[in-house]
């Protein structure tokens, strides 16, 4: 007999309760149980940044979260980083810019750059961006689309 667990998680503002194994990790249970395969699985070992989340706000790698751990907790995909079907002022960036390649890492670089902008009023220096994305790898780029995708968004409306 398999044991379950039913955590009850807020995804992308809609409370949701899953029936998972207690070691589901929460990547697996957004993209088998919800439908939600934004998230990437990459590494599956939390190095390459393509299946961040974020957790009550904060980027966590979702391939090393369980979902049990979850419980009572705000989980913003990339899905739900757009409100009312206006993409947030880095999504819109990234696509002026040619920001996405392959696509693979652009959830989790979106979600990394949202959770980092959110908190500033003017736009961030090369370094500052470097350093809030050097967990998340890209394998297609040079970064300098997306370093400037990023730099530029607060130039749009703040998201």
């Amino acid at each position: 007999m398999t044991q379950t667990c039913a955590p009850v998680i807020t995804v992308n503002g809609a409370q949701r309760q899953l029936a998972v194994a207690p070691a589901t990790t929460l990547l697996t249970a957004l993209r088998d149980h919800l439908a939600l395969t934004g998230s990437k699985r990459g590494c599956n070992q939390g190095v390459c940044g393509a299946c961040t989340v974020l957790i009550d706000g904060v980027p966590m790698r979702s391939c090393l979260t369980l979902a049990a751990n979850c419980d009572g907790q705000a989980v913003t995909t990339v899905e739900g980083l757009a409100q009312d079907g206006r993409l947030t002022a880095v999504q819109e960036a990234f696509l002026a810019s040619g920001a996405v390649q392959c696509g693979f890492c652009t959830s989790g670089v979106l979600v990394t750059a949202h959770a980092f902008l959110r908190e500033l009023n003017s736009p961030p220096s090369v370094e500052a961006v470097q350093k809030a994305l050097s967990g998340n790898i890209c394998r297609c780029s040079g970064y300098k689309k997306i370093i400037d995708a990023v730099r530029g968004a607060l130039a749009g409306e703040k998201s």
